[in-house]
């Protein structure tokens, strides 16, 4: 797991997968799109920092459902409660839903920076695999999204852009082939909130068919770390591809493990309870010139 802890940093993983086939993911909200704050001067966006108990992430992509609520994701491990090595979201323990997370900027390993914003856990694909007592493998292994409830106070200060890269426009459905590019923004606290060593580039290495397309093996410069973790990954159309999980030791060294966007969201879709979640696209045109 990428997430990264007060007292301890963890580097291990789980990464995400669907058995609800045939649901194909949406970024069309079911609703008039929301007032968002404008991209240069939001608080809340794509790569903000997320604390849960003193644990950093990186947001991934904002959602919306067809109640008019706004929620930023990021890795469901990120709420998990087990140790570094425990990363079956079938049988790992997480935190409840309605805990609280924070959004901050300019976190450090030394504070969690400035609170921006808050917002409550509405849904974790680890708790709800262990609801739903799921038994596929790739599904345990894989499936790592969690959706944050932006509170009524914070609303207002969210736009769906990815910082310097800008996007989504869309989410991806047909993986990564060796040589592909990817982008990112990784937020890890471990680069004492500079933000000029977040945006990321790199190339997808090709997918495993033995997971079916449910997970990206990425190269960036540089690899995402400890606090990365959450982060989104887009393709070289601005499509939502997946969200940063895993550091990998072997096979690919240095490499990391994005779960597929696609199924995530199809799994939370089908599995939520939320009516009408969508990914939100970004307001600002997607621009891969780095």
């Amino acid at each position: 797991m990428l997430k990264s802890r007060a007292r301890r940093l963890a580097a291990a993983g789980a990464a995400a997968v669907l058995t609800a086939a045939g649901l194909a993911a949406s970024s069309t909200p079911a609703q008039a799109a929301p007032a968002w704050a404008p991209a240069d001067t939001a608080k809340i966006h794509p790569g903000t920092m997320m604390y849960t108990d003193g644990a950093q992430c990186t947001a991934n992509f904002v959602y919306t459902d067809g109640a008019g609520n706004t929620y930023v994701g990021y890795a469901a491990h990120c709420a998990g409660t087990g140790a570094a090595t425990d990363t079956n979201g079938c049988n790992t323990k997480s935190l409840p839903l309605g805990t609280k997370v924070t959004f901050n900027e300019g976190g450090s390993l030394a504070s969690e920076g400035t609170q921006v914003g808050t917002g409550t856990l509405a849904y974790s694909s680890w708790l709800t695999m262990q609801q739903k007592n799921e038994k596929d493998a790739n599904t345990c292994a894989y499936n790592d999204l969690a959706l944050v409830k932006v509170d009524p106070g914070s609303v207002g200060t969210v736009n769906p852009s990815v910082p310097f890269w800008g996007g989504p426009t869309g989410i991806d459905t047909d993986g990564t082939a060796a040589g592909d590019r990817v982008w990112t923004y990784g937020n890890s606290s471990l680069r004492g909130g500079v933000e000029q060593l977040s945006p990321h580039t790199g190339i997808g290495v090709g997918d495993d068919p033995a997971d079916g397309g449910w997970s990206h093996p990425v190269y960036t410069v540089t690899p995402g770390i400890p606090g990365d973790s959450g982060s989104g990954f887009m393709t070289a159309d601005g499509k939502a591809l997946g969200v940063l999980s895993t550091v990998a030791i072997a096979p690919l060294a240095g490499s990391n493990g994005v779960g597929d966007l696609n199924k995530e969201l199809a799994y939370a879709q089908a599995s939520s309870g939320i009516a009408g979640l969508a990914l939100a696209n970004g307001t600002e045109p997607f621009d891969p010139v780095l």
